[in-house]
């Protein structure tokens, strides 16, 4: 009954202590609430064209950068005595502010910048807000595993790192339970209600973050001296992020991507100088895997839209589509728990990608007619096509991330799990700036506007054969050597 056992695993591993941690992460999850509502709102209120999206992505993503800024406050920096339900209560009001500017801005009550600027801002603070209780439940994540038994001995290695797993599958099984909860309903909502009424409806959102904190008992974490280098040089960077970002220079994505590299890069040598060599480089060509895996481009908003105008998918569809997606992950994240959490992460990463691929193609189909053989042939058109492709395909974003969250949390230092946490998660956000840049490049060649998509069919395909290169590749690289 191997079986049944799997399927008990994430149910017996489950700890009174993890509760505070899975309801940020679920909170995290739930924010889907308002991502039908906003993309629709985008394409028709707003302005910008699919390269300035994939461009405002770019710096969207840029505040994860500099989580090492976060991480290294809430492991030096107590407020009102607490470096874990503060730091949550803040980071819960910036998140309910975005949502409050962007109601503001769809129903037209907040006027003090342009729409498109009002989104970007709405939608800066949100992120921020997400980073910060991120960063909390990351270190909690680390945390509420012992390291030594009821006698004070060391427990053995494989137990810890097999705890410690299984807490990042219950974390990412928390999220996926966030994106299930308000999937289907997303779509409904954005249906039934006006853009405003739905953003001021995922004010309920942060709530529930915010609920968490009283859950937390006394705090584990006790404060150590504020480490300059780390926190110093997260500030001059951010610092040079904004200058750049508000100077207009020009190629400042690109110029901030390699800097940020460098920071973190740097970052990264000083907090692991104390772990052994055969660690460190464990940790060094599984990580170059990962952030090529990471890496890939996107395809962009121009796909959303075709699917808009052309195959005429509505609000509800979209949700129909995003409930199947998360159910379905949740489901593969249970089934694979073990797998995830004991198999080598090469070889997973490896079929993830070669998988991940396949399961591109039937966009790609759509676009060149697909659907209307299959209509013709078998009775089936666009949208049972595209439920089809959502369902084999949604599973595998978040089982990618488990296998290097449990290496991260294995080799967190003691004192240093919030900033260990956030840095190794700084440079795997860095991996999907590089993803954006590549799809802000992608759609400066194939140019996809509202209503014209002739270009499109050449953006799929040159961005599916990008995103089985980079990761394939670089797993026949590396992958023997972690």
């Amino acid at each position: 009954m191997a079986f049944l056992e799997n399927l008990m695993r994430p149910i017996r591993a489950f700890r009174p202590a993890y509760v505070p941690l899975i309801m940020v992460y679920f909170a995290y999850g739930a924010l889907g609430l308002i991502d039908v509502t906003r993309d629709m709102w985008i394409k028709e209120s707003l302005t910008l064209t699919p390269s300035e999206l994939a461009g405002i992505g770019v710096w969207l993503t840029l505040p994860w950068t500099v989580k090492m800024v976060f991480g290294e406050l809430v492991d030096s920096v107590p407020i009102f005595g607490s470096q874990r339900r503060v730091y949550i209560l803040i980071g819960a009001l910036l998140t309910a502010s975005g949502l409050v500017i962007l109601a503001g801005s769809s129903g037209g009550w907040l006027m003090f910048m342009r729409p498109d600027q009002l989104y970007v801002l709405g939608a800066l603070l949100i992120v921020i807000g997400t980073v910060i209780q991120d960063v909390v439940a990351d270190a909690m994540s680390t945390e509420v595993v012992p390291r030594v038994d009821a006698t004070g001995a060391e427990r053995p290695e494989s137990e810890v790192k097999s705890e410690l797993g299984m807490v990042q599958v219950l974390g990412r099984l928390s999220l996926s339970a966030g994106i299930v909860a308000v999937a289907g309903l997303s779509g409904v909502l954005a249906g039934l209600f006006g853009r405003e009424t739905v953003f001021l409806i995922g004010l309920v959102i942060p709530l529930i973050s915010i609920s968490g904190v009283f859950v937390i008992g006394q705090e584990k974490a006790a404060p150590r001296p504020i480490d300059w280098r780390i926190l110093g040089g997260g500030l001059a960077f951010g610092a040079a992020v904004l200058a750049l970002a508000l100077g207009s220079v020009p190629y400042a994505q690109e110029f901030i991507f390699v800097l940020s590299m460098a920071v973190i890069c740097t970052m990264l040598v000083f907090v692991t100088r104390d772990l052994d060599h055969k660690s460190r480089m464990a940790i060094f060509y599984t990580t170059i895997i990962i952030f090529a895996f990471r890496a890939t481009p996107t395809i962009g908003d121009g796909y959303f839209w075709w699917t808009l105008d052309i195959l005429k998918f509505d609000e509800q569809f979209y949700g129909v589509l995003r409930q199947t997606g998360a159910v379905l992950a949740i489901i593969a994240m249970w089934v694979f728990a073990k797998q995830l959490t004991e198999y080598s992460v090469t070889k997973t990463l490896f079929w993830i990608a070669v998988i991940g691929s396949i399961l591109s193609l039937p966009s790609i189909g759509l676009y060149f007619g697909l659907h209307e053989w299959t209509e013709r042939v078998f009775g089936f058109g666009a949208r049972s096509i595209a439920i089809i492709d959502t369902a084999a395909a949604s599973p595998f974003a978040q089982l990618s991330m488990i296998p290097l969250l449990t290496l991260i949390a294995f080799y967190a230092p003691a004192g240093h799990r919030a900033t260990w946490f956030a840095l190794m998660a700084s440079l795997m956000n860095m991996a999907l700036v590089a993803g954006q840049l590549q799809a802000k490049y992608l759609n400066q060649i194939f140019v996809v506007q509202r209503g014209d998509y002739g270009e499109l069919g050449g953006l799929l395909i040159v961005a599916t054969i990008v995103a089985f290169v980079l990761p394939v590749g670089t797993i026949l690289l590396f992958g023997r050597k972690v």
